[in-house]
């Protein structure tokens, strides 16, 4: 199984559950407080104590029913290299806050990759064979119309990576919608967003 997620960062996420209170505040955090505060948050995800009250406030928030209690999520950042197929690609565009950074690019390096190394387990050999073909056919004549052609033919599980961005507001919408999905890049997508941190008390929840 290839793995979906490589180089994953995780940003702001302190800061945004001390955030999650600023509903109920009636004056602005001074920069003092503030630091002291994110940085027990910190120490307390650290130690897994979720005993601390702004990590208590910003768990219920995230669970609540009813919208935009969980608006803070949007403040905790994520970055990966997401490696998918192409049908998984398709339907990962719709999400409008899982971020493209930059792309693998059929376009200008078809030609260079090993295509049977960069297809799911579930490709025919004999598609692989066919796209290969129209490589070496390429390669041969260097025309645009074979270069169509050869892109046209490329199979819905060839693997790409790209470097993503999103927030854990964006993981629990994919979550919530995806977990139980039929496609296994789904699946297996949702089994490594479980290891983020606090990925259960905050994007899991009632999933």
């Amino acid at each position: 199984m290839v793995k979906i997620l490589n180089n994953v960062r995780v940003y702001e996420l302190a800061e945004s559950i001390y955030a999650s209170g600023y509903p109920m505040r009636t004056s602005a955090p001074g920069e003092e407080e503030f630091i002291r505060n994110v940085l027990d948050i910190q120490i307390d995800i650290v130690n897994g104590n979720y005993d601390n009250r702004h990590i208590k406030r910003a768990i219920k928030l995230a669970n609540a029913k009813g919208k935009g209690h969980d608006q803070y999520l949007t403040g905790i950042l994520v970055s990966f290299d997401m490696s998918f197929t192409n049908k998984g690609w398709i339907e990962a565009e719709r999400y409008a806050f899982l971020n493209f950074v930059s792309s693998q690019s059929t376009m200008h390096r078809i030609t260079k990759m090993n295509i049977k190394e960069c297809c799911s387990k579930n490709v025919d050999e004999r598609i692989i064979d066919i796209v290969n073909e129209k490589i070496d056919k390429h390669n041969q004549t260097k025309s645009q119309d074979d270069y169509r052609d050869l892109l046209d033919n490329l199979p819905s599980g060839l693997i790409l990576t790209a470097r993503m961005t999103t927030n854990y507001r964006c993981l629990r919408n994919i979550y919530g919608q995806r977990s139980n999905h039929r496609l296994e890049v789904w699946q297996d997508f949702c089994e490594e967003i479980e290891q983020l941190p606090m990925a259960k008390e905050l994007i899991l929840g009632d999933c």
